[in-house]
């Protein structure tokens, strides 16, 4: 009950000062609202929010699939041949590290000014992918020594190595992976769209360009909470999956 009631009460502690201190200094509504301003336009604005908040998230789930699919598959790849990994690590760490804003007018223009959630999709996608390759490449290569040892005594094929020790052993890895490229698909799923998006994928971050073009501060911060709700629910959703994984895992 403690870890419900203690972040409840700290964050109405904030909102109570926040409220507080706004009064007080006179800020400007544009400027910075009040929470219970931003309440208001919550409750106002709720129907349009809860459509772009589906927005956002289904694009950044079809991109959390389209990573994990990819991702396990080069990794699978990779693991199998120590040049092949080689090869293609330094690619996925430069793919990793180089920024999405960067390459987005790019993959805007490949997927078509028509069609911008494609151009999201790919973008998201690509911030995903380096989790879940690393998790499932280091958990391919997480097997047990006296494991692998004994698969050798008995003479076990490469394919029964995989799918046998390899393989179950990933498990826990590619769980933590695909939790980790869950926050990132959402996130740059937003970016993307900031970027990339042309008012056709109506997401929750178009809704606070829209705000912000017109000063509406307050709509702003609604479409930031809706945000970081849906981002809770989405990372407290993959670690009930995680847990029930590991769950299955350590049992068999």
């Amino acid at each position: 009950m403690s870890a419900i009631v203690a972040p409840l009460a700290l964050i109405a502690m904030l909102l109570a000062g926040w409220e507080l201190a706004c009064r007080a200094l006179a800020v400007p509504a544009y400027f910075l609202p009040t929470p219970s301003a931003i309440g208001q336009a919550l409750a106002a604005d709720w129907a349009s929010l809860a459509a772009s908040a589906w927005a956002t998230l289904r694009m950044a789930l079809l991109a959390l699939v389209t990573a994990s699919l990819v991702a396990q598959g080069v990794a699978l790849a990779v693991a199998l041949s120590p040049t092949a990994e080689r090869a293609v690590r330094p690619l996925a760490v430069v793919l990793q590290v180089t920024p999405v804003v960067a390459i987005a007018p790019l993959v805007a223009i490949w997927a078509g000014i028509d069609h911008p959630e494609r151009a999201i999709v790919a973008l998201a996608a690509v911030v995903a992918f380096f989790p879940i390759f690393s998790g499932a490449l280091t958990g391919l290569k997480a097997a047990d020594p006296d494991l692998e040892r004994l698969f050798d005594l008995y003479g076990a094929t490469r394919l029964q190595r995989l799918t046998r020790l390899r393989l179950p052993s990933a498990v826990p890895y590619l769980l933590e992976g695909h939790k980790v490229a869950a926050g990132l698909a959402v996130i740059g799923a937003v970016v993307a769209e900031f970027v990339a998006g042309s008012g056709g994928a109506q997401g929750l971050a178009w809704r606070i360009l829209e705000a912000g073009n017109r000063l509406q501060t307050a709509r702003m911060f609604a479409a930031l909470v809706v945000l970081g709700l849906m981002g809770a629910a989405l990372h407290a959703g993959l670690e009930a999956a995680e847990r029930s994984g590991l769950k299955w895992w350590r049992g068999r």
